[in-house]
């Protein structure tokens, strides 16, 4: 069975009350069992953490084991150099996830890290976005 994790990066434990009119109203714990309903034959796993260092623990020990990693790296998109140095070092392909267009937003968040290191980029499709990761790892999955 395909291992997928979801990682999400700081204050994304908060949708569904973070500034409902940019995030939604939709808990990401509600959503993911939606995914899980969505994709029954994938092993789904998911990972939240607002500190940078956790990322990366997690990051070093899926990265080698796991068929796919979606990242929502949050605020890290725009400052971790170290987060896009370890996507540089795991071998499990990442797609990057971001919920509303970055590119779109102030201009301290057009800085991206993470989209050199990623396989893809989703950006601004809402949750929708990791039903669509998960959709192209595993159809890429698939192809191999």
């Amino acid at each position: 069975m395909v291992q997928i994790i979801i990682i999400n990066g700081p204050n994304l434990n908060l949708l569904g009350v973070r500034q409902p009119e940019i995030y939604g109203t939709t808990s990401f714990d509600v959503y993911f069992i939606h995914l899980e309903k969505l994709f029954p034959d994938v092993n789904l796993h998911y990972y939240q953490s607002n500190h940078e260092g956790d990322i990366i623990d997690k990051l070093q020990k899926v990265g080698f084991s796991y068929d796919g990693i979606v990242l929502n790296a949050g605020g890290f998109t725009h400052t971790s150099i170290s987060i896009a140095d370890t996507l540089l070092a795991i071998t499990t392909p990442v797609v990057e996830v971001h919920l509303t267009n970055i590119y779109e937003r102030e201009a301290y968040r057009r800085v991206n890290y993470i989209k050199d290191t990623a396989v893809k980029s989703i950006i601004g499709q809402g949750l929708d976005g990791y039903k669509q990761a998960i959709e192209f790892l595993t159809s890429t999955l698939q192809t191999r």
